[in-house]
């Protein structure tokens, strides 16, 4: 696991040097289309990347885009109308059969179907319309990670293609320095706080909400930690009862609209005597996760993401769990 983290930022430089003119096809197709609904199609973890494109389409396009429950399709066999449709589907193995036939089932039916896939030999990448390799390499890893990186990347070349935003794309071209420098990041503060937790929240908003359901789902695969992810104006509505003295909590508060209300919902926390982990740019006050800063404020949390992941292998070691054997869980998981 923590091979492949630290290997985030090769994956990431090496997908940016390819399928450029399938990006920008692909752009001026959605340009081109009268959308009348988007979708993303996805679990676990290629899901909360799903998650993050999804923000920034809705955020930059105004467009409304769907998380599609795929036992419509699956199990219930919902006569799902295609013509207008856009569905994006993310996965690193591209196995699953309640990502495939979603997949296949709009792209009979007439839907524009994209594939963000890992492995190009997989049934979910002979049902899509459109290709678009992680270029991530082979993972063994059980808990993914750099094959996460990709897709978040991934997502971001869609909306610039889209847009046809070059300072985003410039910005991009960046990141694999800015992530070479966050995987050594020194995040050893939450490893002496998580040791002996059993139970979390991860706290987010806007953008950096996807990371902090991949930073939960992390805690659960590899710490045995009960973690749950909220954003911070969902909090307030019914977990805030759960914190009290000593209740361990990790707040993402990347740069954004989002950071100064999180940043005071942090200072509130603390007040009420709670162990609050702040992941944040560097000099940020009470910050004791530093977060390195990219070229796009939109970008900051891909490099949260990476900072994290050799915490969280870290802290499963110190927990006395194996990250790279997670009980109960195999690579490829089919389900329906």
């Amino acid at each position: 696991m923590l091979d492949e983290a630290r290997a985030a930022p090769e994956a990431v430089a090496r997908q940016l040097t390819h399928d450029r003119d399938t990006y920008c096809d692909f752009g001026v197709a959605l340009r081109r289309t009268t959308t009348t609904s988007l979708l993303t199609v996805a679990r676990g973890s290629s899901d909360h990347a799903a998650h993050y494109m999804a923000y920034l389409i809705m955020a930059r396009l105004g467009r409304l885009v769907t998380s599609l429950p795929m036992s419509l399709v699956t199990l219930y066999h919902a006569k799902i109308a295609c013509q207008g449709l856009v569905a994006m589907v993310f996965s690193q193995s591209g196995r699953s059969p309640d990502l495939v036939e979603p997949t296949r089932f709009f792209t009979e039916g007439g839907a524009i179907t994209a594939a963000f896939v890992n492995d190009l030999d997989s049934p979910l990448a002979r049902a899509a319309q459109w290709v678009f390799p992680l270029h991530a390499g082979p993972e063994t890893s059980v808990a993914a990670t750099k094959s996460f990186i990709a897709q978040l990347v991934a997502g971001v070349r869609v909306v610039a293609a889209w847009q046809e935003d070059t300072a985003l794309l410039e910005a991009l071209a960046g990141l694999p320095d800015v992530l070479s420098r966050a995987a050594d990041s020194d995040w050893s503060a939450a490893v002496e706080e998580l040791r002996h937790a059993d139970r979390l929240l991860v706290i987010a908003r806007g953008t950096g909400m996807p990371t902090a359901l991949e930073a939960a789902l992390k805690f659960k695969e590899t710490c045995g930690i009960q973690a749950e992810a909220f954003s911070s104006a969902e909090v307030m509505h019914g977990p805030t009862a759960l914190i009290g003295e000593g209740y361990p909590l990790l707040v993402f508060a990347p740069r954004g609209p989002a950071q100064a209300g999180l940043l005071a919902l942090t200072d509130a926390l603390r007040e009420r005597g709670a162990h609050v982990l702040l992941a944040a740019p560097t000099g940020t006050p009470g910050c004791n996760l530093p977060i390195v800063e990219s070229a796009s404020i939109e970008l900051d949390p891909i490099s949260a993401i990476q900072s994290f992941y050799p915490m969280v292998e870290v802290l499963a070691r110190t927990r006395g769990f194996d990250p790279d054997n997670p009980r109960h869980l195999a690579k490829v998981t089919r389900t329906r």
